[in-house]
């Protein structure tokens, strides 16, 4: 039984629901009081908010999150339930989950279960009914900070929690990838939903099929989907795989996917990527966008309190065009440190809240990265058009044309 959930009595009618009380305890002594719901346990992790309004199942399933407690801005949540084909990964990474308000009965046509279920079956826990605007407002001013959610009814003394998240380890120097990337290699073929069959038409996937294998950082399945639908014939690879092993593979194209926490602490894998750029096309997202700026001499840094959510605005320099980004990163590569480090790499994309790099590209290989979520789920499909200037990209080098990232993203 979750901690929310309603005994029967001996007429098996419903009885008043149980409130299993829960605290969040932030590092800085501040205190959230409110109800449990899913798992009935005790966990650290950094606290950010995430900005969107739908997709709460995405979200939670999204392996980024891993060693953060995850507060939603939008107020009322679980109302759809949840359901298999909506999970962006085989697990449940994040560490804690705070709401507002929990949908008391989730009804979807698609939903098979209770998003409280879901996290208590994960062994995540959640704390609802406290003002996620307050929360909100302290992590803007103060910046992300580690916490302690406890649903746990044996552990609710709020000084004992307010020690375990005074020496709780934050996200610098964590290589969380290490938590999250597959343990083996495998294929992946699934494309997106396409609709009701016979109702919504598919588009033709393009031809040839082309052989990539992508990194393991992370990686969340509708990125997968789209390199599908985009005519490639996937691998996955753990995040540790060397580069030889990759090559052996005989790619026509090297993707870095999304992840979670500290870029720099990433064991053994900037090394891999240096080598891979060098002969093969290459596309990184976020976590990968990161490793990718690292492996080329630049440097890294953490921001106040990241960028998580459905509407961050990115403008294309060569276009200066703004899309509206799904984001999900607490770091971000510094623009300067490329430039120190020599490589002929261009800046693509600026996030125009505060000016933090959003994309590269480089002027002679054929590699570029953004480090917005183009494949969004949830969040916008402004950006999705990358998948389509990736599968154009290494078309051109397999053709023989000596083309670059900055050709490619409009630069040169």
């Amino acid at each position: 039984m979750t901690p929310e959930m309603k005994p029967s009595n001996a007429n098996g009618k419903p009885t008043e629901k149980r409130r299993t009380p829960a605290r969040l305890v932030l590092a800085d002594g501040t205190v959230y009081r409110g109800q449990a719901f899913g798992a009935s346990v005790c966990k650290h992790g950094e606290v950010v908010f995430n900005t969107s309004m739908m997709g709460y199942q995405e979200i939670v399933s999204d392996p980024s999150y891993a060693g953060q407690i995850v507060a939603m801005t939008y107020t009322q949540i679980g109302n759809v339930g949840v359901n298999a084909q909506d999970s962006e990964s085989r697990g449940r990474f994040l560490s804690g989950f705070v709401i507002k308000e929990l949908s008391a009965a989730p009804s979807n046509y698609r939903s098979e279960g209770s998003l409280s279920d879901d996290l208590a079956a994960a062994g995540v826990p959640g704390i609802s009914g406290i003002d996620t605007r307050a929360l909100v407002r302290r992590i803007r001013d103060h910046g992300a900070q580690v916490g302690v959610l406890s649903t746990d009814p044996e552990q609710q003394d709020e000084a004992a929690l307010l020690a375990l998240a005074q020496s709780a380890p934050g996200l610098d120097g964590r290589d969380l990838v290490a938590e999250v990337t597959c343990s083996e290699p495998y294929s992946w073929s699934e494309g997106r939903w396409g609709g009701i069959d016979g109702q919504l038409p598919r588009d033709p996937r393009p031809s040839p099929v082309l052989k990539l294998v992508a990194y393991d950082f992370g990686i969340k399945k509708n990125i997968l989907r789209l390199l599908t639908d985009h005519g490639f014939d996937v691998t996955v690879v753990p995040a540790t795989t060397p580069a030889a092993e990759v090559l052996a593979l005989n790619p026509d194209a090297v993707f870095l996917s999304n992840g979670p926490g500290d870029p720099a602490a990433v064991e053994g894998v900037r090394e891999n990527v240096r080598e891979l750029v060098r002969v093969k096309p290459t596309f990184g997202i976020c976590l990968g966008h990161q490793i990718l700026g690292l492996s080329l001499g630049g440097s890294t840094r953490k921001l106040k309190f990241g960028h998580h959510g459905g509407n961050q605005p990115g403008q294309d320099l060569a276009t200066k065009k703004v899309a509206i980004c799904a984001e999900n990163h607490g770091y971000a590569v510094e623009a300067d440190s490329l430039r120190a480090a020599g490589e002929s790499v261009a800046i693509t994309h600026v996030n125009l809240n505060d000016g933090t790099v959003e994309g590269l590209a480089h002027e002679e290989l054929p590699l570029f990265s953004v480090q917005y979520h183009p494949e969004a789920s949830p969040g916008p499909h402004d950006a999705g058009y990358l998948f389509g200037r990736f599968r154009n990209m290494v078309e051109r080098v397999i053709a023989g044309e000596k083309v670059s990232g900055a050709q490619i993203c409009g630069l040169t």
